[in-house]
């Protein structure tokens, strides 16, 4: 399977004098400004790039550094982008405009910028555990301000704002790009344009209940992010064995034919039930081939994963892979790998 596009940067092979030049370079792709840190000459960084069509996965760890895009960088050339950041480690303080309050973000926050006004960020870095320095870890998305279905006049007062990943739709959105990050190796060119296109969506769910316009959102939008929180809340309750379509519509506020419907066109025509039982499937799989589970018995194993009924279970997972349980369970421990038959 091909990958998807993108770049890893760690500098290895780099003189170290170079180094901050590359990273500068890579990462004003998509977030053109003056880049400047004490520790130009002995730059240690990392960045993974990701195409994901339009959109645009970043991930890096650096030392402190200023990033300044300046009114006259605006109206020289704007690509008309947003920027969304979530501080993993350290923090970014951000100043929009000339004279604007600046705001600090940690771990547990994400704000929204553009590219079309002026604005500074400066990472403020925290201890990295094991190693004496200052370092700032982030992860967000770039993409261009036509995909989000709400005019810019509208997220005027967003943007540089912090908010809480703690919850509702900012949560969510938080961690689908963690995951994306993790999967980022994994992604095929079709798979990365579908997921670029759910995280617009997750961004436009979020801005718009900010907003309270919801119901100004396209019907496709809605229904992407619709799906996205379903798969989420699903995946919590995996080990539920009343987990329904039935309690999920109710959880969502939603009848049970318009999810079955949406669920099964926002997922290539596999129904919900049939997703969740995929999904407690792998999970029971994983644990069965894990060397920490070993002497846990196989009906605990599934009951764990909300499949409570032994000659179900059974059934269902030689179906699904070829073989039972408890043989794949041997083969895994015995040393066959733990990626199936």
């Amino acid at each position: 399977m091909a990958a998807a596009a993108g770049s890893v940067f760690r500098g290895e092979g780099v003189p170290a004098r170079e180094q901050f030049d590359c990273w500068r370079e890579l990462i004003g792709r998509t977030r053109a400004s003056e880049m400047t840190s004490v520790h130009a000459d002995d730059f240690r960084a990392e960045m993974r790039r990701l195409e994901l069509g339009p959109v645009t996965l970043l991930r890096s760890s650096f030392p402190p550094t200023r990033f300044r895009r300046t009114a006259a960088m605006v109206r020289r050339t704007d690509p008309e982008v947003y920027h969304l950041t979530m501080p993993l480690a350290g923090g970014l303080s951000l100043t929009r405009g000339a004279g604007e309050h600046t705001r600090t973000f940690g771990r547990g926050d994400l704000y929204l910028a553009d590219s079309s006004h002026p604005y500074e960020v400066r990472a403020l870095g925290a201890p990295a555990a094991g190693r004496g320095e200052q370092r700032t870890e982030a992860v967000g998305i770039d993409f261009p301000v036509s995909l989000l279905p709400l005019p810019p006049h509208r997220l005027r007062d967003l943007l540089g704002r912090g908010f809480s990943v703690r919850e509702g739709t900012c949560a969510l959105l938080a961690q689908f790009l963690v995951g994306l990050d993790r999967q980022a190796a994994a992604l095929g060119p079709a798979a990365a344009d579908r997921l670029g296109a759910v995280a617009v969506d997750l961004v436009a769910a979020w801005v718009a209940g900010e907003l309270d316009a919801e119901t100004e959102l396209p019907d496709e939008a809605r229904h992407r992010a619709l799906a996205e929180h379903v798969r989420a809340f699903a995946r919590r309750n995996l080990h539920d064995p009343e987990l329904t379509p039935a309690v999920i519509a109710a959880a969502h506020h939603v009848s049970v034919s318009h999810l079955h419907r949406v669920f099964t066109r926002q997922s290539q025509g596999t129904t919900l039930a049939a997703w969740i039982r995929a999904e407690r499937l792998e999970r029971a799989r994983r644990d069965l081939a894990d060397p920490a589970h070993r002497t846990t018995p196989v009906h605990a194993v599934a009951t764990r994963w909300g499949l409570p009924r032994a000659d179900d279970f059974s059934r269902a997972f030689r179906a699904a892979y070829g073989l039972s349980p408890r043989e794949h369970r041997r083969r895994a421990l015995a040393g066959g790998g733990t990626d199936g038959p």
